[in-house]
């Protein structure tokens, strides 16, 4: 009978000086610290209801993968019932594994589908050669899930950015946007039909590697995304990752701030009535 659990497996080689036993258990700390924070991220938006048909995102990178992962965990321990299904777009790009995913989902024993829709050729067309590709990609493939989610009738559609995607896009927004915004570990979507969760919300993207790594994730690199080198997000996670190293913590309490508003400190005249601060004789 197919289970939806995912068999850990260890690297095979035991690192030179580390006992297994203590591998052991500092896999199955990190398996738990996970599980507590997608619980406790779901628990806090109110991510998942019952009855929910969820939309699981599966690019073949380790983030998806690892929510796929621990959603399935989570799912066996919920107090509410909800389905997962597995959902690849195959965006066409030359040398695509494309038996990978299928291989893997069913030996999960889950529902899965994938969608074949040639976006690559569109983005490569479109896009001068030396540009930036990600916000055709994105929309594109945002705009093909939304329909299918649509067609198929999902009430959630959950995506796998974790804590460094939200302040890495929080810093690009102010850079580049001028305008203090994140991605939100829950939304709508413009048009009001779709809600999009992000239950890695508050999983760290270190923990995330060390989860793909000991699980074997059959990765699937992008070819579209990792070929380009002077993206700006790459260069502002690489700015965060040297704040990191010269005093831990920093991402973190970033993210912490982005729940902890105070809007009369700053300046957005739609958030806070300054023209009504006035001085009234008498009163303090």
């Amino acid at each position: 009978m197919p289970t939806n659990a995912l068999p850990l497996k260890l690297k095979t080689e035991v690192s030179a000086g580390i006992d297994p036993r203590k591998q052991k258990y500092n896999t199955d700390k990190l398996i738990k610290r996970l599980r507590r924070q997608v619980g406790q991220a779901v628990m806090d938006y109110r991510m998942i209801e019952e009855g929910d048909r969820i939309m699981v995102c599966l690019s073949g990178g380790k983030d998806s993968y690892a929510m796929l992962d621990l959603l399935l965990s989570l799912q066996r321990s919920a107090p509410v019932s909800f389905e997962l299904i597995a959902v690849n777009l195959d965006q066409k790009q030359p040398g695509f594994p494309a038996h990978v995913l299928p291989e893997y989902l069913d030996a999960l024993g889950i529902e899965w589908h994938v969608i074949e829709k040639d976006t690559y050729s569109v983005v490569k067309r479109l896009i001068p050669e030396g540009k930036t590709t990600c916000s055709l990609c994105s929309r594109l493939r945002r705009g093909t899930l939304y329909e299918f989610a649509r067609d198929h009738g999902m009430t959630k559609i959950a995506l796998g950015h974790h804590m460094e995607d939200i302040v890495e896009t929080f810093f690009l927004n102010m850079f580049h946007g001028a305008s203090l915004k994140a991605m939100p570990p829950k939304l709508k979507s413009d048009s009001g039909e779709h809600i999009v969760i992000r239950p890695l919300a508050y999983c760290r993207e270190l923990d995330l590697a060390r989860l793909a790594e000991v699980r074997a994730y059959p990765i699937i690199p992008c070819d579209l995304c990792g070929s380009q080198p002077n993206l700006q997000r790459l260069k502002v996670k690489r700015m965060l990752e040297a704040w990191e190293r010269e005093q831990p913590g920093r991402t973190i309490n970033v993210f912490r701030a982005l729940s902890n508003i105070s809007p009369s400190q700053l300046c957005d005249r739609a958030l806070f009535d300054f023209v009504g601060i006035q001085h009234f004789p008498g009163k303090g």
